[in-house]
């Protein structure tokens, strides 16, 4: 190997063969490496390296076995065969390789997932390129940490079954469900299965990153938290503080586009409001005007300003207008009777709500309709 001998002395093959300490052996062993790694080398140059790497892999040393992994833990030239050796070392050697090399195939990283451990795991996990094959080992077998570092690299590959089986496992975990929220690209089946499992924050995450129907976020069981917002909403003609109610809705990030409509076309315009007077930063009374009297530009400028969706802005804007064609009665219950048909007007006027919006609306004016009708009979009886 003539191009490498001309790189370093006898001196400096003899050290790393013979070297004293480990100190000298592993200098020695850097300097080869390097020159391993920097030269051209042809065929029989590169298998003379080869046997030369292999005696690094064998030293005693681990210095020596360290600077050999950290030196060429993104080379071409190292073999697979030295590689493997380096994974099945102490952590301090096998965690470059395993980061890096490509002297690995997909079935060698499969099995180094399957039976190395949580920190081999995170290794593997953090590499620069990830084959679906391998993304979805972590997700079968890999620990939670793991899990969450391979979620969190986009160059991860993983298959729609790959995600779904993170979120089966890893169900009851917000940091792993949250990482998976986060990647660029999700398929539609993993995002719908995610909404009903991460917090308020991250589903208005999902809603506005991958542009899903509005009320399939909203579309949730009645114990959930955004669920529980409504019931406060229905509640909040009761408190002298809407400003503090919507502030302490913001601060906790609760305070979503979604869980605005909902509130707006249940009848709460107080609510929508001061809203969006805290989403837009401006005075209540200004919002008030811009709503209600800046004509057909003023919704739409403080809709902008508080940085809501704007695919969402005409369901907005159609239950702006209902609001304003539908007048109170005076009568008793007179607030449901307004919720229902307010509720009734903008289910029937053609507006951009989606299937699933619209379902929501539905069952929630089912609610007040049987509500007003039980009152109703047990007002004749």
């Amino acid at each position: 190997m003539a191009t490498t001998r001309s790189a370093l002395t006898e001196d400096d093959i003899r050290t790393l063969v013979k070297g004293a300490t480990p100190d000298e052996r592993a200098a020695a062993a850097h300097k080869l490496c390097r020159t391993i790694d920097s030269v051209p080398l042809s065929v029989d140059d590169r298998d003379l390296a080869g046997e030369i790497l292999r005696i690094m892999a064998g030293d005693a040393a681990e210095l020596v076995r360290r600077a050999l992994s950290l030196t060429l833990k993104k080379s071409p030239l190292l073999p697979r065969d030295v590689a493997m050796r380096l994974a099945r070392d102490v952590e301090g050697v096998a965690l470059p390789v395993l980061s890096f090399s490509p002297a690995f195939t997909d079935e060698d990283l499969v099995e180094i997932v399957r039976l190395g451990g949580p920190v081999r795991q995170v290794a593997v996990a953090k590499r620069p390129k990830l084959s679906p094959k391998v993304a979805d080992s972590l997700a079968e077998t890999g620990a939670e940490r793991a899990v969450v570092t391979a979620c969190a690299n986009e160059a991860a590959e993983f298959s729609e079954s790959g995600l779904q089986k993170v979120i089966q496992r890893f169900e009851a975990s917000e940091r792993v469900l949250t990482t998976v929220a986060y990647r660029q690209v999700l398929p539609l089946a993993v995002t719908e299965r995610l909404i009903a499992l991460v917090s308020d924050q991250v589903r208005e995450h999902l809603v506005q990153r991958h542009a899903l129907q509005p009320e399939t976020a909203l579309q949730i069981t009645m114990d959930t938290a955004e669920r529980a917002n409504v019931d406060l909403i229905d509640q909040a003609g009761r408190t002298a503080d809407m400003k503090g109610f919507v502030a302490h809705l913001n601060e906790t990030q609760r305070l979503t586009a979604s869980l605005l409509l909902r509130g707006l076309v249940n009848g709460s315009m107080t609510f929508f409001e001061w809203g969006i007077s805290e989403l837009a930063g401006v005075p209540h009374h200004r919002t008030w005007l811009m709503i209600h009297d800046a004509g057909p530009l003023g919704l739409r400028a403080i809709y902008e300003r508080a940085g809501l969706p704007a695919r969402l802005y005409p369901a907005f804007r159609a239950a702006v207008d209902t609001f304003h064609s539908v007048e109170l009665d005076g009568g008793a219950r007179d607030q449901e009777r307004f919720q229902e048909k307010m509720l009734q007007r903008f289910l029937t006027t053609p507006q951009p709500a989606s299937r699933d919006d619209v379902d929501y609306l539905l069952d929630r004016m089912d609610q007040l309709s049987d509500s007003l009708r039980t009152e109703a009979v047990a007002q004749i009886a």
